[in-house]
């Protein structure tokens, strides 16, 4: 089965995070899906087969090294590269295990441009057990947090705990233990931990650490993005309709996302970048 390896959010020619994409006439079963993911070895492969010859769209399901995810941005974006170098410049109608959704793919030279529209966003305060764990797991007090975005629960087609850090070199400092993170983040339901600085109101640097999946961390996370931007919705911060945020930095895989937050509370963020293909 042929697996295409797209890196999104890339910063121009170099870094972005790598997600395999595979376009079959069916779904291989759900193991079978599993296995290639293991073996592609990547934070995530999406699967995707037409519905009803085309005309309904795409059903789309990704897959980690060790589990099924419902929604995965970076790897929504990398299929929608693919889409368009298949079937040309447009907008993808795309089913998912849990929501329905679009992703915008179009050719730009060497570089592909994509931009996907999230499920519907909502966050609620962190439990204190909670953020008490992670600050454990991460090595962080409550001295480390910015007072101005408390910690929180945020959705954006995946569950995501936010904490955002009060400056640049706690986020460069983050380390943690697999085998506990995973723990933590299983048993709290959580796809990833967003750890994220404000170098300004409209420009985050983020991290993502993706232990329920098996991966240490994401170089981009265009769900958490999108969780990010709605949570930052709800308290009103001055993102004045829009957020860039710079990831993998501290990997050296410098990646670069945009998220467009409009104005109606729980609505649709629109998370866009750069994608291109890998060889080998």
């Amino acid at each position: 089965m042929l697996v295409q390896k797209i890196a999104a959010f890339s910063d121009g020619d170099v870094g972005g995070n790598p997600a395999g994409v595979v376009l079959a006439d069916a779904f291989p079963s759900a193991a079978e899906m599993q296995c290639i993911a293991a073996d592609v070895g990547f934070s995530e492969t999406v699967f995707a087969t037409r519905l009803n010859d085309g005309h309904d769209g795409w059903r789309v399901r990704f897959f980690s090294p060790e589990n099924e995810v419902p929604f995965c941005g970076h790897a929504t974006i990398a299929l929608g590269a693919a889409l368009a170098l298949r079937h040309g410049d447009g907008v993808f109608r795309l089913t998912l295990n849990q929501a329905q959704i679009t992703v915008e793919g179009r050719r730009n030279g060497e570089l592909l441009a994509a931009a996907l529209q999230s499920p519907p966003t909502r966050s609620q305060p962190a439990p204190q057990a909670l953020v008490t764990a992670a600050l454990a797991l991460f090595g962080y007090t409550t001295d480390d947090l910015d007072p101005r975005i408390a910690p929180a629960l945020a959705h954006g087609g995946a569950d995501h705990l936010v904490l955002a850090l009060r400056t640049r070199g706690a986020l460069a400092a983050m380390r943690y233990e697999l085998a506990a993170g995973r723990e933590l983040m299983q048993a709290a339901g959580l796809v990833t931990v967003l750890l994220a600085f404000a170098e300004a109101p409209q420009r985050f640097h983020s991290r993502n650490p993706f232990a329920s999946g098996g991966v240490y961390e994401d170089p981009a996370t265009g769900a958490a993005t999108a969780a990010l931007a709605g949570y930052l919705r709800d308290i009103a911060w001055p993102h004045a309709g829009g957020i860039d945020v710079v990831q993998g930095e501290d990997m050296g895989m410098r990646s670069l996302l945009r998220a467009d937050i409009p104005v109606e509370p729980n609505s649709s963020i629109r998370v866009s970048g750069t994608a291109r293909q890998m060889v080998g």
